[in-house]
């Protein structure tokens, strides 16, 4: 008769012990496959390729499995007979007994004052098994929990290594384990219902690419046909184009199905072995193995993914789109899949290469595709940096504004005069002129007071003379330009880096001598 077997060496169970990742595995192959010191790196389940850390002691710490023979075998024989299934159990002598053994039991002189009771289903089957004993003490049972070390333990125990540590019986905390358990198989449960529904999307999108796909090649046959070689040739091209777009399309589709399925199987082991546990296992092999199962659940739960498919059907075909010279004739029609070409897009601005101090100003940056021509769209990765040449640590941060047309505007403020590299980048790349060099100059000096342009002038020439503002006059001279009645084009020194165009002159028009003089001054 063929019994429950180990997956992976198909011989009868040998101290099953749990992965974590709930697939289990007989004691000696788990020994093969943990090799000494195996416990300090990762080894990969036979059953499901999954990555698995063995526990520092190696593999005798993992945990049990005390349903591994229930889950794949039929139910347990008699230990008297060993003919027929078990059907009642001896609460005195603790064996599991058939129908007939259990009337002999009853009948026998020694035995009929043992109380047997019937096995309804599989959870009284299971606990029905012989007990469970301590490892620490082979010949207690275990039938207390330790609420501190969160594991069962004999009488032995408490009263030892766990002394002081509170604990209470298997059959008053099983309530509790349990009912997180359940909680956490709900939460799973739900998430596998939202993997099934994505799977489906993505099913369904992947059939709507496909027939987007094949109807856009029917649009580029039916306009292709209309033209002889050339547009042969055109079409060629346009459906090579759609194809690579296609299964670029349906190969990332592909990636995050495989990636869900993955994950959706692993769920399913998860919810299996979890369901199986709370309604076939006792209360003292749920407590036991809680715990790699809710490590498990809890592990699969974090996981996020993605609730929708990666990529869209939008497809287009434009037949009214330029599309170039083929065979030296004017062809029409393009797939709507511009990509946008760093080395064709250009910068405008008049104070491209040149701002003042404190002045917010700005320029423009024009995307383009491969052909020369302009996007029309945004969205692209644009990067803009602004570094002082001679000052490491001083850098203007510029405000990049998508107008969503294809173009871009930088606008910027330099606190500091003085060079700066501009560096323009789209998707990591150049454009065209970056990166060049922005000359930042002082800013204006503000006038206070009533601007008068024509000081020098009113003062008969003398270097001594001072602005309203109560600047002194060194340096050169420039032309006021205000064209002042009775002294056109006069002079003056420059006290504040600033002339006030259209200013009220307040001082008095010198005499036609005091313009002779202050012209040979000036000449001096």
């Amino acid at each position: 008769m063929s019994g429950p077997r180990c997956p992976q060496c198909a011989r009868p169970w040998v101290s099953p012990r749990l992965l974590p990742c709930l697939h289990s595995l007989c004691d000696p192959c788990l020994r093969r496959l943990g090799e000494p010191g195996a416990a300090a790196r990762p080894v990969l389940c036979p059953v499901c390729d999954a990555e698995v850390s063995l526990p520092p002691g190696g593999v005798g710490q993992l945990t049990p499995d005390c349903l591994a023979g229930s889950r794949a075998g039929p139910a347990a024989g008699c230990d008297l007979c060993a003919d027929g299934a078990a059907a009642g159990r001896c609460l005195t002598c603790g064996l599991r007994l058939c129908p007939f053994c259990c009337r002999a039991h009853r009948r026998q002189k020694k035995t009929a004052s043992h109380a047997v009771t019937e096995l309804e289903n599989t959870k009284d089957c299971s606990q029905a098994s012989k007990p469970l004993l301590c490892p620490s003490h082979p010949t207690e049972e275990l039938r207390l929990f330790c609420e501190q070390c969160d594991q069962p333990v004999c009488q032995e125990c408490v009263l030892g290594r766990h002394r002081q540590h509170p604990y209470d019986s298997t059959s008053s905390v099983i309530h509790r384990h349990g009912d997180a358990l359940r909680k956490l198989l709900k939460n799973t449960q739900q998430h596998m219902d939202t993997l099934e529904d994505v799977l489906g999307q993505i099913d369904s999108m992947g059939s709507a690419i496909c027939s987007r796909a094949e109807a856009v090649a029917t649009e580029i046959c039916l306009f292709a046909s209309g033209y002889v070689k050339a547009i042969e040739e055109h079409r060629d091209r346009l459906l090579k184009q759609l194809e690579d777009l296609k299964v670029q399309k349906e190969n990332l589709l592909h990636l995050q199905k495989a990636q869900l399925q993955q994950l959706l199987l692993d769920m399913r082991t998860g919810v299996e072995f979890t369901e199986h546990l709370l309604m076939s296992g006792s209360d003292l092999e749920i407590l036991i193995t809680k715990g790699v199962v809710s490590s498990r659940l809890t592990k699969l739960n974090s996981i996020a993914y993605s609730t929708h498919p990666s990529v869209d059907d939008r497809i287009q075909f434009s037949p009214q789109e330029r599309a170039g010279q083929c065979c030296g004739y004017e062809v029409f029609g393009a797939i709507l899949n511009k990509v946008v070409d760093p080395t064709r897009c250009t910068l405008h601005g008049e104070d491209l290469h040149s701002a003042r101090q404190n002045q917010r100003t700005g320029f423009i940056l024009l995307c383009n595709d491969t052909t020369g021509e302009r996007m029309g769209q945004g969205g692209e990765a644009v990067k803009v940096t602004i570094t002082h040449k001679d000052r490491k640590n001083c850098a203007v941060k510029p405000t990049v504004c998508d107008n969503g047309d294809g173009t871009y505007c930088i606008s910027y403020s330099p606190e500091e005069p003085g060079l700066y590299a501009v560096c323009v980048c789209v998707k990591g790349q150049h454009v065209q002129g970056s990166p060049f060099t922005l000359v930042v100059k002082h800013k204006f000096r503000e006038h206070r007071g009533v601007f008068h342009c024509c000081t020098f002038c009113s003062s008969g020439g003398q270097k001594t003379a001072r602005c309203a503002c109560g600047g002194t006059m060194p340096g050169g001279y420039q032309g006021c330009g205000h064209g002042h009645k009775g002294h056109p084009g006069c002079h003056h020194w420059s006290c504040c880096g600033q002339v006030k165009e259209n200013s009220e002159c307040l001082g008095e028009p010198p005499s036609d001598t005091s313009l002779r003089s202050l012209l040979r001054t000036v000449a001096l």
